[in-house]
């Protein structure tokens, strides 16, 4: 165990350490209902198909299908001003300008475009990866800075060091001056802005927020799963495990039983990083003997 933690430890200091983006030119857009303006689906040079989830740009949610997404739009919709009078109304208002950021993503990936991705944020379905990534389109723009010069998405979300060397940090702290100058132009969103109650709706936000996560806390902590019992389904609800690594899991398992987070990180794919996700959520019965 204390292997473990001393891997844990060396995992904080070291996750900073970014992995090398890989930049693929000529790529193309491919036609996906569900896609919406920063997460859509792109046909890499190879022929491979990847879903494409921009860094550090957020639009706002159009397919909303389930509890999750409408709780995200709800937020979207409140950091935006979008106002809170009318629930249905502002809701519609919201993802409305959701379509329109997914039509407009469309259009400037007409031509071929460049991805720039380490495949970092994937979990793997067996049947596509989802990497966040940097996306140049055909004249060299970044396609998260139109998007947010043009008022239809936040700077908000994962970022990293671009291809050109600028840090993640430059890059955040761009792409937040960009949406202030498109608030204070009124672009896009911005333009139904109820600024009387900005203030007053992202705190309902934070507070609403914080009472989920105090409820699903308190939940994750009673729903431990053991990774010697669990189903393949069971281990892929897990954060960062897709349907190879579950199998994996379940053939190490099936040699000997997991007694520790040592046995965890024996298991190729899984990283400090994982494990740092994981400690919350999984519980070992077998305990190795002292």
């Amino acid at each position: 165990m204390k292997k473990a933690l001393a891997l844990l430890l060396l995992a904080g200091l070291t996750l900073r350490a970014e992995e090398a983006l890989q930049t693929f030119p000529g790529c193309t857009l491919v036609e996906a209902e569900w896609a919406d303006g920063d997460s859509f689906p792109v046909r890499l040079p190879d022929g491979r198909h990847v879903t494409a989830r921009l860094y550090g740009a957020d639009c706002i949610e159009w397919h909303v299908n389930d509890e999750t997404l409408a709780r995200r739009l709800r937020a979207q919709r409140r950091y935006f001003g979008i106002a809170d009078t009318d629930a249905a109304s502002s809701m519609k208002t919201a993802r409305d300008f959701g379509k329109q950021a997914a039509l407009r993503t469309r259009d400037l990936l007409t031509k071929p475009f460049t991805v720039h991705t380490a495949f970092a944020g994937t979990r793997g379905n067996g049947e596509k990866e989802r990497a966040y990534a940097f996306v140049t389109t055909s004249d060299g723009k970044d396609l998260s800075t139109i998007l947010v010069e043009e008022g239809l998405a936040r700077a908000f979300g994962v970022t990293r060091q671009l291809p050109d060397g600028t840090s993640g940090s430059e890059y955040r702290d761009t792409l937040a001056d960009l949406e202030l100058t498109a608030a204070a132009a009124k672009k896009g969103i911005w333009s139904v802005t109820d600024w009387t109650h900005l203030a007053e709706n992202r705190a309902k936000e934070r507070r609403e927020s914080a009472e989920l996560q105090m409820v699903l806390k308190e939940s994750q902590s009673t729903s431990a799963i053991d990774p010697n019992t669990a189903t393949a389904e069971e281990l892929q609800s897990l954060p960062g495990i897709g349907k190879k690594l579950a199998q994996r899991i379940i053939s190490a398992r099936n040699t000997k039983p997991l007694r520790s987070i040592d046995d965890l990180l024996a298991i190729k794919g899984i990283t400090p990083k994982r494990v740092r996700a994981l400690t919350a959520k999984i519980q070992f019965a077998n305990k190795a003997s002292p």
